[in-house]
């Protein structure tokens, strides 16, 4: 059983501005680390999880030979009416086949084992309930000898921002608030937990990594833009509290970041993680998985470094996965021939609005023309 979640506005609006205003500064980023030296077998089978918007799905059709199959999955339904219509533009119907399905990876893959030939995720792993737990679904359906690609944000990313808002809680004695952060900071996995999860999940391979820099003109800029609003803003809007507690502190953190960089562009760092590693044959998988099962920690709910026993219920949702794969514009992709696409089950899920979650509510701190609370100058 899979879980395909509602239909939301916010879902909605983020299919439509997702290849314009997200994926230059975001998913394409990440998505050309897992396109580099990617080659598909003859006859490969691949499978395409939290392929979003259709990039790098369509990249990889280009290199697909005749005969090839991609099965292509995300939970929204809305980011692949845009994959589909994005398909469908490229030429008349052909030899390759693209398969879309609406369906989430939670909480494990529906297919069987040992079916693909290349396994690819541009920043899905974030909707799985560990890196561990998807690195080893991702294995099962790899053959032997098939190859899991996958991109994530590594530790260090967004550091300039957490080290503010820390800085904040601190100062204004938010314990709670504080704990939450640092369980969310601690779901960016480091370099190491991620080459220990991939031991685990029996991957050959390594982790390339790469570092950018996300420029902004001001705090309110931060804030609304879409890389950060359609992003981690839920979730840091979810540490803060609720309410009018969740406005102070926003209040507080505006002011931190305009002290901080005083006209100065604030930046934040991101720590951009490829891993590629080739499934062992039976036997050296489990002769492996033994030696792992020494270093790697037991499975738990954080994508951080903790290597407690105890599995860590942190009160946050997971990052969105809304944000798990990249796009670019049609125009830049090129031809690619001819694409057979068939939809295995676009559902017409009904559109809902929920005004009263975190998410929808609005941060007076950048609303213009709203004023600063009294109260606040009591603190």
């Amino acid at each position: 059983m899979t879980v395909t979640p509602k239909r939301s506005l916010k879902i909605e609006k983020l299919a439509r501005i997702y290849d314009e205003e997200i994926a230059p500064v975001w998913g394409t980023r990440f998505g050309k680390m897992l396109l580099r030296n990617l080659s598909v077998p003859e006859r490969g089978q691949v499978l395409d999880v939290s392929c979003g918007t259709g990039w790098p799905t369509v990249e990889i059709l280009r290199r697909m030979s005749d005969g090839s199959r991609l099965i292509a999955i995300d939970a929204s339904s809305a980011m692949l009416d845009v994959a589909r219509r994005k398909i469908a533009e490229l030429g008349p119907l052909g030899k390759k086949g693209v398969f879309f399905r609406t369906e989430s990876a939670v909480p494990k893959l529906s297919f069987a084992d040992d079916v693909y030939d290349l396994v690819v995720c541009n920043l899905g792993l974030d909707e799985m309930p560990s890196l561990d737990t998807a690195l080893r679904d991702f294995a099962r359906v790899a053959k032997t000898g098939g190859e899991v690609r996958c991109t994530l944000p590594l530790a260090g990313t967004f550091q300039e921002f957490h080290d503010l808002y820390r800085e904040v809680l601190i100062k204004h004695d938010k314990h709670e608030a504080l704990d939450r952060l640092d369980r969310h900071v601690a779901r960016y996995p480091t370099i190491d937990k991620v080459e220990r999860c991939m031991r685990s999940a029996g991957l050959a391979g390594e982790i390339e990594v790469e570092e950018f820099t996300l420029l902004f003109k001001s705090s309110r800029e931060f804030f609304f833009a879409p890389v950060i609003e359609y992003g981690p803003l839920a979730e840091w809007k979810d540490i803060a509290g609720s309410g009018q507690e969740m406005q102070d502190v926003f209040w507080y953190i505006k002011e931190a970041i305009d002290a901080y960089f005083d006209g100065r562009p604030f930046q934040v760092k991101v720590n951009a993680g490829c891993l590629v590693g080739k499934k062992h044959d039976a036997r050296t998988t489990d002769r492996d998985m033994s030696e792992a099962e020494i270093e790697v920690a037991p499975l738990d709910a954080s994508f951080g470094d903790d290597d407690s026993d105890e599995e860590i219920d942190t009160g946050l949702p997971l990052p969105p996965h809304q944000i798990a794969a990249g796009s670019v514009r049609v125009e830049e992709i090129g031809e690619l021939g001819d694409l057979e696409v068939v939809e295995l089950d676009a559902s017409e899920d009904d559109v809902a609005i929920d005004e009263d979650s975190i998410e929808e509510q609005e941060l007076d701190a950048f609303i213009e023309g709203k004023k600063r609370p009294s109260h606040l100058d009591e603190t």
